[in-house]
């Protein structure tokens, strides 16, 4: 199988000597024309991946900004075609876009049908935030089949043999939960985030598989602290409080893409 496009944009940041900034969006919020400006907005300011949020009634690993982003979505109507809708204008853009979903929207959809669309779309993966790998199987053959990556989560609690059953399952990046419990920024990065990339990065022995590191970044300052061991920058409440502050979508727009120009020039300061 040749490189999905998270794959190459992964290495090109490495080539570059920096981390990758990725930013989540939930799809169709405010609505769904307004969530793909967003989105273009992120890629303008410097976002080389897009996590497009499938917005979920029950989330339960998410803080209340993001929750009431995808609260908002939810009440303008947006389906999981919708968020096939959002991927394509992210893939558009040239940015890897990859769909941040819980595993029972997929299930009720169809995973094969899931699949299918999302490559349909251009879309390089799916981060599943409460899928255990042992449980993956039928995501995982759909996945194969359409050339997608599959991300799964590790946490500080991860022992290390749930670390290695973890990172053998991932394709395009593992997701290390920096921090236990709902996201949200932080004032300060949890110091047992490097600790978790070290541990992480040795249960991956020599396959090179990136770690990229989420939950709690608020800032340029953070994202060149964590820069400088992960292989990612994952913020997503960042930019959902900004549309949310915005007293209309342009005013968004533009704080959007200036926080992500933020961002990029701190995963640049490693």
């Amino acid at each position: 199988m040749t490189g999905t496009t998270l794959q190459t944009k992964l290495a090109q940041a490495r080539s570059e000597g920096r981390a990758a900034l990725i930013g989540y969006m939930p799809a169709g919020f405010p609505d769904v024309e307004s969530s793909i400006r967003v989105v273009q907005a992120m890629v303008a300011g410097g976002c080389d991946v897009i996590e497009v949020g499938l917005p979920y009634s029950d989330p339960m690993m998410d803080g209340p900004t993001i929750q009431r982003a995808a609260d908002l979505a939810l009440e303008a109507g947006t389906t999981t075609d919708d968020v096939f809708r959002v991927v394509e204008a992210g893939a558009a853009t040239g940015a890897a876009t990859l769909v941040m979903s819980y595993w029972n929207p997929i299930e009720r959809y169809g995973v094969e049908r899931f699949a299918q669309n999302l490559a349909k779309a251009g879309g390089a993966g799916v981060i599943t935030p409460d899928l255990l790998p042992e449980e993956a199987e039928e995501w995982i053959a759909a996945g194969d089949r359409e050339g997608l990556d599959r991300i799964f989560l590790v946490a500080p609690s991860s022992t290390d043999r749930r670390l290695a059953l973890t990172v053998r399952a991932c394709r395009g990046f593992v997701y290390a939960a920096s921090l236990m419990g709902i996201t949200g920024t932080r004032e300060q990065v949890s110091d047992t985030a490097e600790g978790l990339v070290r541990r992480t990065r040795e249960a991956a022995g020599d396959s090179g598989l990136p770690v990229c590191v989420g939950l709690g970044i608020s800032n340029a300052a953070q994202a060149a602290e964590v820069a400088a061991y992960a292989d990612g920058v994952i913020v997503g409440t960042g930019f959902c409080q900004r549309v949310l502050d915005a007293p209309d979508l342009e005013t968004g727009l533009i704080a959007v893409e200036s926080f992500a120009r933020e961002l990029a020039t701190g995963v640049r300061a490693r």
